[in-house]
């Protein structure tokens, strides 16, 4: 496996992201280790909120939103998956699966123990985090999810996830401060979009970005669909609290939240809402994101 680096000096000076990094080795059932970054903000002895971010972001997504947290009291954690912001980058799309995507953010999970956690999951966000959620579910206090989804096979998908699945399989152009600025309803200045495209200083380190759309299981042989049904099963008895607040402008999930809401228990009675915001609700809304989350915990 071929793996890259994004040099540090492609995150010197980024616009509102002023923090620290941290790093864990992390590995996945078939793979070497490689290096995982994540933010660490806030207390160590806080109780823990995880902000696991999407396609084609990293934690730059969170910036407005961990600051917040951490002057509630809690320890902030925002990992970048493999393939994405100052993590190691696995330069074949063929170097990324989805069950792999899992295993390396259960390792994260793992050497740094986190338990009782708060854990925040958007797009791809939510189809590694609802599946280690069901996976080691005594690892968590609570759930939120924005914008994401447990895919299992069983629901149709809508014409603009195909036609972006294209488009991020065939482009030559592929800028994620760019995608952001469209999944967006407020404008992203340009200092902004040059934060997500940090990240990708040319097209070799853009792997993980193209590989993510296709490894969304949409038909039922996807080698990933057993254990997304397995974990949805396990959804179905989840009485934990379980929040949806999601950004009602998203063309692809701005109502997914509600198969959620009517599937997993812990859902009955929260604060549910849907947001003046599209699918990278993070950037439309993050201070009221982290206001609404302080005030259900």
């Amino acid at each position: 496996m071929d793996v890259l680096r994004t040099a540090d000096s492609r995150f010197t000076d980024l616009a509102g992201y002023p923090f620290d990094p941290h790093y864990v080795d992390v590995a996945a059932a078939d793979t070497a280790a490689l290096r995982m970054h994540y933010l660490d903000e806030g207390p160590r002895d806080g109780a823990p909120v995880v902000l696991l971010h999407g396609e084609p972001t990293w934690s730059y997504l969170y910036r407005t939103m961990i600051p917040p947290l951490a002057a509630a009291g809690h320890r902030v954690l925002a990992p970048d998956l493999i393939g994405f912001g100052r993590s190691d980058k696995p330069t074949a799309i063929g170097d990324y699966t989805y069950l792999r995507h899992v295993q390396w953010v259960t390792s994260w999970f793992e050497t740094l123990d986190l338990t009782d956690v708060t854990v925040f999951v958007q797009d791809w966000g939510s189809l590694i985090g609802l599946r280690i959620v069901a996976e080691q579910g005594a690892r968590f206090a609570r759930v939120v999810v924005a914008n994401g989804f447990l895919p299992t096979a069983d629901r149709g998908v809508p014409p603009a996830f195909r036609i972006w699945r294209a488009f991020a399989k065939y482009t030559p152009w592929l800028s994620a401060g760019r995608l952001v600025g469209v999944g967006t309803v407020t404008k992203v200045p340009a200092a902004v979009r040059a934060g997500y495209d940090a990240p990708f200083p040319d097209k070799r380190y853009q792997a993980g970005a193209r590989a993510f759309p296709q490894l969304v299981p949409t038909s039922p042989d996807d080698p990933a669909v057993p254990a997304n049904r397995a974990a949805w099963e396990a959804l179905g008895r989840w009485d934990k609290p379980f929040l949806a607040l999601f950004g009602a402008k998203d063309p692809i999930l701005g109502g997914a939240d509600t198969p959620l809401i009517r599937h997993v228990p812990g859902a009955a009675g929260q604060p549910h809402a849907r947001l003046r915001g599209s699918h990278f609700i993070q950037e439309d809304c993050g201070p009221e994101l982290a206001e609404r989350i302080l005030a259900w915990m």
